[in-house]
């Protein structure tokens, strides 16, 4: 039942409404438990099911311990299969239609402090080439707040060293143009001219970060990269190359950066998504008051 009915629905999600593939990971795991919930319960049509189905279904997952997130997520998916196959004419009625999604307060995101990002970037061994390169790498993401995809995308002609901007293409093929800083180019100019050559033996490739075998280095190579240096400098947070891009917005912010200007560095369409940041900023402020204040 659950291939036979789900199938059109995944191929309708992914052709018509571009999810990605991990949303998409998480809608089939959500509805395989929905439907297998169902054959527990003895109901063998979708037909049969009423929003009071659907609620216990969701009581079902709250007794297992999931997060409010977790299960919006779930109601997400539910809302959307029976909306589809209500449009499709499997369902006469959609039993969803009018039900309202539980309101959730934004995720902060984790963030480095800059003392932690100080002692990440000391790390790279200055004097060998996998350090030269590693450096030059770690010192980009957080001077620009690029996405690990976009940095080891970045192609050579998206360098401009004699003027210090980066262009990138990140999501929605949208391009923009993000200041390096000298510290980054400095690293950059010694990794382009001293260590890339070495790496590609007289090859050609048109990206800038290579693997030791001179290929294009891959978003999992560089994730492993990240987390040896993350435990060399004895950071105990959970580590991830986007937390780098979190934590050069946040330490923009707590200087007083303009939000604008960060939403365009990161390149967000919508303002409301570099907001989230605001938010870690007043946490940050609020542990200084409370740290600090005599009457805190």
């Amino acid at each position: 039942m659950n291939g036979e009915i789900l199938d059109p629905f995944f191929y309708y999600l992914t052709v018509e409404k571009g999810l990605s593939r991990n949303t998409l990971e998480a809608y089939s795991r959500d509805l395989n438990a929905y439907l297998d919930f169902l054959e527990q319960e003895g109901i063998t049509s979708l037909s049969e099911t009423t929003k009071l189905t659907v609620m216990a279904f969701i009581q079902r997952l709250r007794k297992r311990g999931l997060s409010l997130r977790s299960i919006t997520r779930a109601l997400v998916a539910l809302r959307g299969f029976y909306r589809y196959l209500s449009q499709e004419g499997y369902l006469e009625v959609n039993p969803l239609e009018d039900m309202e999604l539980p309101r959730l307060g934004p995720t902060l995101p984790h963030v480095l402090s800059i003392q932690d990002v100080e002692r990440l970037l000391a790390q790279p061994d200055s004097e060998s080439s996998r350090g030269i390169r590693d450096g030059a790498m770690l010192e980009l993401l957080y001077a620009t707040g690029m996405r690990v995809s976009e940095l080891v995308d970045l192609s050579l002609s998206g360098l401009n060293m004699e003027v210090g901007f980066v262009t990138v293409r990140g999501k929605g093929n949208r391009e923009r143009i993000i200041p390096i800083g000298e510290v980054a180019m400095e690293k950059m100019g010694i990794y382009l001219e001293r260590v890339r050559p070495i790496i590609l033996k007289g090859r050609e490739s048109p990206y800038c970060f290579l693997n030791t075998r001179g290929g294009k280095l891959s978003r999992q190579g560089f994730w492993k990269i990240l987390r040896n240096y993350a435990l060399q400098a004895v950071i105990t947070k959970r580590i991830t190359p986007h937390i780098l891009r979190h934590s050069f917005a946040t330490h923009l912010l707590e200087r007083g950066a303009d939000l604008r200007f960060v939403q365009a560095m990161l390149g967000h369409v919508d303002i409301s998504t570099t907001q989230i940041y605001t938010h870690v900023n007043q946490e940050y402020l609020r542990r200084l008051h409370r740290q600090f204040h005599p009457r805190a």
